[in-house]
């Protein structure tokens, strides 16, 4: 029997599924293998029909292909024949291209050499014409024209002239390149000679002829160095002068304490003078980055001259013996001679005055040679030449003195602002009616005096030194002062004393009957202490204002002072500096809340707990007829407010309006916790919780109107309890509670809110429980 599995089948030549082969069917004698192959016949008939419907439906597409591609052909035969004329065209044109460039590169060749020919034949041209020029301009005596043909000498191509010495003309080369040598020789020494003759004769007309001359002959830097030394000898001629002059003028004029600081200035002004002037002809015949070599040279005279001066300074003024003075008197524990502040005054104003003028003058140097490397290319003032500049500004003679001269004018500056300020403070007066004492206004002068004068110093690291000992001087002296003042207290006078009856007054009238007389010495101290207080507590407030306004005001001028040039480093100093003074305005409003409150404690709670406590002998378990009673003559709020205003009266015309409504925000707060706590000691009827509602509203209205300070919140909650008390029923609560509140936030929880419908005496305990708050 052959084998039950299926039968493979295999793929014609031409791709289709073959039919089981006959030699496969004729082996076949059962039937059920016959059906088999018999149905896996039928199955690839029905392939290979559908096969062959699906090539019959293509037909139609197949035939418009053919037809497209038989249109077609004519076009590709058109194409294929541009293609290739075009391919011709190309092959042509790259031919001609390359032969093209070859004759321009020939011709290019012969440019070149046609030009270096006839700069040959210039150049030995310009030799002869230069050899000939030169002896008739050095026979005539003109010498700008003789140094003229030297520089076109000197600028001659040196490999041409070799070239043209091996040449057949090379005798005749020789000969003029002698001529020249000796001639540029011979001119070198006679304009050396004649600017030495023009510097000792003082012509400046000579001296700048022949100024002009060195950079043609190659001398730039011995041009520039002359020149210089006769810039620097009129210069410390003229510096000598008004030195003596200073130190041997008459005193009495106005300008006397000022009389170095102007000499430093003209010595200044001149250098600038001398540089603005000749700052064109440098770069018109030097050429640009050659005023450099020139400011370096005055600089150097500019060093000694205003060293000379400095010392001047030091030995009339008594400089470095009051540093010494100073350094004494400021180490406490070494006694010794003081110097008055106003002593110093003039010397320090003079010092600061030297510094701006010597600032202002490096400035204008540095931004001359910056200029002056700008000219020829933008691009050229690298790093190098800023380090340059930078290093002959910060590391010159006069940058340095003027760092001594302020390192010595810092502890002097802060010696004068601390025993001025400790003047003030021992000087302090009051006048009846004024809020502020005289030391505040004092105190801040000095302290504005002296930054002021540190930053027209135009030294960063002075005005941040000056900054940070003011800011000592406030944060640590000055507020200690106040805080001692303040920490005396608030007194209260022996009349009050027996008022509120304490037992030290008790005992002051006792002793005062033992006596035979009442002391009045110590009402009149309290009242001068409480006067005392107050005006503490206005200087207090003051101080801070004033610094705030000193910050804002030193921004301003540094803004000014950054704009001169400053880094950003600096500006980081400054800014440090005045954020320490904002945190000095901090701690002074600090010391303020803290005089506040002991005032509110000392002054007012003490009065106004017995007032509110008075609340509980009036009754609100009250009638209809008690209840008009109570409108027509009230028994307690009236009171109240009279008092408030009596005690409140001597407080708004002491106090500033800041410190005065600061004062009334902490007592009605003290107000509203103290009749929070009253209230709830109550019992209300219907007519006395409508009662309190109304007393409540009158003490808010008259509360509103003596400050400018919302108050509302603060009585929020007794607002919510006088409205619980108002209440006809207890159930009526659910209509102002949780999601029936509105735009209301209840500040009171629910236990308090059960706590004062308890106080309603017509309220059943059993119905306030039920209640699901």
């Amino acid at each position: 029997m052959a084998d039950g599995g299926p039968i493979a089948a295999k793929r014609c030549d031409s791709g289709s599924l073959s039919s089981v082969s006959m030699e496969t069917i004729s082996t076949l004698t059962e039937l059920e293998d016959l059906e088999r192959v018999y149905r896996q016949l039928c199955a690839e008939e029905k392939e290979v029909d559908s096969e062959l419907d699906r090539l019959v439906g293509q037909e139609g597409t197949i035939h418009t292909k053919m037809l497209a591609l038989q249109r077609m052909g004519p076009n590709l035969q058109l194409i294929g024949g541009d293609a290739s004329q075009l391919s011709g065209m190309i092959t042509f044109t790259c031919s001609l291209a390359e032969n093209v460039s070859r004759k321009v590169r020939q011709l290019d060749l012969a440019k070149t050499r046609l030009y270096n020919v006839i700069q040959r034949a210039d150049d030995i041209l310009d030799l002869k014409f230069c050899t000939d020029g030169v002896q008739t301009a050095l026979h005539n005596e003109d010498y700008e024209q003789a140094a003229a043909h030297i520089h076109r000498y000197l600028s001659l191509d040196q490999s041409v002239i070799e070239l043209s010495r091996q040449g057949e003309e090379g005798s005749t080369v020789d000969a003029s390149l002698v001529m020249l040598q000796e001639a540029e020789k011979k001119l070198k020494v006679i304009v050396a000679e004649k600017l030495d003759e023009a510097v000792a004769a003082v012509d400046l007309s000579q001296v700048e002829r022949f100024f002009k001359i060195f950079p043609l002959l190659g001398l730039h830097q011995q041009g520039l160095a002359r020149f210089g030394q006769y810039l620097c000898s009129q210069l410390a001629s003229k510096a000598e002068e008004n030195l003596l002059l200073a130190t041997g003028g008459d005193l009495g004029d106005k300008r006397a304490p000022l009389v170095f600081a102007d000499t430093l200035t003209l010595l200044l002004e001149g250098i600038a003078r001398v540089v603005e002037t000749h700052q064109p002809i440098v770069e018109t015949y030097y050429g640009p980055g050659h005023l450099y070599t020139l400011i370096t040279h005055l600089q150097q005279e500019c060093d000694q001259q205003a060293q000379k001066i400095v010392d001047k300074f030091i030995q009339q003024r008594g400089y470095h013996n009051k540093f010494q003075v100073v350094q004494s008197s400021m180490m406490k524990s070494v006694p010794g001679e003081r110097i008055e502040p106003k002593e110093l005054d003039p010397v320090l104003t003079e010092v600061t005055l030297m510094n701006a003028r010597a600032e202002l003058y490096l400035r204008f140097l540095r931004r001359r040679m910056l200029a002056d490397f700008e000219v020829g290319d933008a691009q050229s003032v690298t790093q190098e030449h800023q380090q340059n500049v930078e290093k002959l500004l910060k590391h010159c003679l006069l940058s340095r003195t003027m760092q001594e001269l302020i390192g010595y004018y810092v502890p002097m500056e802060e010696y004068y602002m601390r025993e001025s300020v400790n003047k003030a403070v021992t000087m302090d007066t009051y006048e009846k009616g004024q809020l502020n004492s005289s030391m505040v206004d004092d105190c801040f002068y000095i302290v504005k005096k002296c930054i002021s004068r540190a930053l027209s110093s135009s030294s960063i690291d002075c005005l941040c030194a000056m900054i940070n000992h003011a800011n000592s001087v406030l944060e640590s002296d000055f507020r200690e002062v106040l805080y001692n003042k303040l920490r005396q207290g608030f007194p209260a006078t022996t009349l009050q004393d027996i008022q509120r009856g304490v037992s030290s007054a008790v005992s002051l009238m006792q002793s005062s009957l033992q006596q035979g007389k009442f002391n009045t010495m110590g009402i009149e101290s309290a009242e001068h202490a409480k006067a005392a207080f107050l005006v503490t507590l206005n200087n207090v407030e003051v101080c801070s204002e004033n610094i705030t306004t000193l910050k804002r005001n030193l921004e301003n001028d540094c803004s000014k002072l950054f704009n001169q040039g400053p880094g950003s480093g600096e500006q980081a100093k400054i800014e440090s500096c005045l954020s320490d003074l904002v945190n000095t305005s901090t701690k002074f409003k600090d010391l303020l809340q803290e005089g506040l409150t002991e005032l509110n404690t000392t002054a007012i709670k003490s009065h106004l707990k017995p007032w509110i406590s008075s609340f509980l002998s009036i009754t609100h378990n009250i009638e209809e007829e008690e209840f008009n009673d109570y409108e027509a003559n009230d028994p307690w709020v009236q009171q109240l407010i009279v008092n408030l205003e009596q005690l409140m009266a001597e407080f708004k015309t002491a106090l500033s309006p800041i410190i005065y409504d600061t004062l009334t925000s902490l007592m009605t707060s003290l107000i509203s916790i103290e009749m929070e706590k009253t209230v709830l000691k109550c019992s209300f009827s219907r007519l006395g919780g409508l009662q309190f509602d109304k007393e409540l509203r009158s003490l808010v209205a008259y509360l509103t109107t003596v400050t400018t300070w919302t108050i509302r919140d603060k009585f929020a909650r007794l607002t919510q309890m006088a409205t619980i008390l108002n209440l006809e029923r207890v159930t009526e609560i659910l209509d102002y509670w949780g999601p029936n509140s509105g735009p209301l936030t209840w500040r009171l929880t629910p236990a308090e809110v059960r706590q004062v419908l308890a106080l309603r005496i017509d309220f059943r305990s059993e119905d306030i429980k039920r209640l699901r708050l």
